[in-house]
């Protein structure tokens, strides 16, 4: 047997371990991109191979959270392929504006840049007090620097560059207080954003929304996983609600094709047929 073949044999125990003792089942994830990940989660925590993170994920108290941090990598900026979120302001935010409540649900939020960013956009489109944006993960690393909202001040000459492409009516600095080297994001956008702990692939329909955003993480799916999560996604839609989804990410092939009609292909936006 190969050293590849053994490792694959390990990389499946070692999921089979985490979601049986832990309940985080990633055995329905794309498999190159997590051994990967499984491999680079050894090498950090000093582990000569896969198989020797078993028994810590089995008996070891507190490295779950070191396994879930590697495991769901959070990879996000604010107004990130900022074309989507003009494309929201332009074709999404005026339809929601007839609600006299807005309720958004952004999965897989990671470090939260992309729900303050959509907190950005309902502020200049004179929508934030009507509106609640509900951000989920299942990393907690990740949700707690989200919720503290501070992010390096370096990061923001990039961030207010998308933020124009995306239609910004001012200048982002205006959305943040500054000190030394770090930016924190306005008090008034962060209290329209709840953070909570959220496991797309074992818990139920996390609330009803008018939209549902989660961008690049139904790639790291396979099909069965991907229908299972789209199935939470119309369900938590009101009638007529908006999904959208990341770049390489579409709704074709799947069960739930028929259930939507498209707004903006190429920004991969739908809305939850009337039918549904």
């Amino acid at each position: 047997m190969t050293d590849a073949e053994l490792q694959d044999i390990e990389t499946r125990l070692f999921f089979e371990a985490m979601a049986v003792r832990h309940g985080y089942d990633f055995r329905h994830y794309a498999r190159a991109s997590m051994k990967r990940r499984v491999q680079a989660l050894a090498q950090s925590v000093g582990c000569p191979d896969i198989g020797s993170l078993i028994p810590r994920v089995l008996r070891e108290e507190g490295f779950l959270g070191q396994a879930l941090a590697h495991l769901s990598v959070p990879v996000t900026e604010m107004f990130r392929d900022p074309a989507v979120f003009l494309a929201l302001r332009r074709e999404v935010l005026p339809i929601l504006d007839s609600y006299p409540r807005i309720s958004v649900w952004q999965p897989g939020c990671a470090t939260g840049e992309e729900p303050y960013s959509l907190a950005v956009l309902f502020e200049e489109e004179g929508m934030l007090p009507k509106a609640q944006i509900y951000a989920t993960d299942i990393n907690d690393m990740a949700l707690a620097k989200a919720e503290e909202a501070i992010y390096p001040a370096r990061n923001l000459a990039a961030y207010a560059r998308n933020y124009a492409q995306a239609g910004g009516k001012t200048t982002l600095a205006d959305y943040f207080t500054t000190a030394y080297d770090f930016s924190k994001i306005s008090e008034p956008l962060r209290q329209k954003v709840v953070f909570a702990h959220h496991n797309l692939v074992a818990d139920g329909v996390f609330c009803e929304v008018h939209m549902v955003l989660c961008r690049n993480v139904l790639i790291y799916f396979d099909r069965t996983l991907q229908n299972r999560v789209l199935a939470l996604f119309h369900d938590s839609l009101v009638r007529g609600g908006f999904l959208c989804l990341g770049k390489k990410e579409t709704l074709e092939g799947t069960d739930y094709a028929d259930r939507f009609r498209p707004v903006d292909r190429d920004c991969r936006i739908w809305r939850k047929a009337e039918a549904s």
